[in-house]
């Protein structure tokens, strides 16, 4: 029987294996914690984070109101450096929830994914 955490990180390996990220097309993942939410843009073949943002600095509203600010604020930081389409790593966790509301926010911020 495997744990949630284990299954996750099953998850996460089998996409990682598929999806890389370039400077023109940067990976975006995301990691969830219980309390805060984060997201990255990554330069794989140079090995940099190119832009990232989290809901630290926000305050108020509940966690499906801070991811989608997040979402906004991320791809605003990307239209700053020139980045129109980025590859999504939701890194294991399900298209659901915050994530999805991560997701939406970066999209209708310009975000092409």
């Amino acid at each position: 029987m495997t744990t949630k955490i284990e299954r996750r990180l099953k998850i996460k390996t089998r996409i990682r294996g598929k999806i890389s990220g370039t400077a023109q097309r940067p990976r975006m993942t995301v990691f969830r914690s219980n309390k805060q939410i984060y997201v990255q843009l990554i330069d794989d073949l140079a090995g940099k984070t190119l832009a990232s943002a989290s809901s630290r600095a926000i305050e108020g509203g509940n966690k499906k109101e801070q991811a989608a600010q997040v979402g906004a604020e991320i791809a605003k930081k990307a239209q700053e450096a020139g980045i129109t389409t980025v590859v999504f790593d939701r890194n294991g966790y399900l298209y659901h929830g915050r994530i999805k509301e991560l997701a939406d926010a970066a999209r209708n911020g310009g975000l092409k994914f």
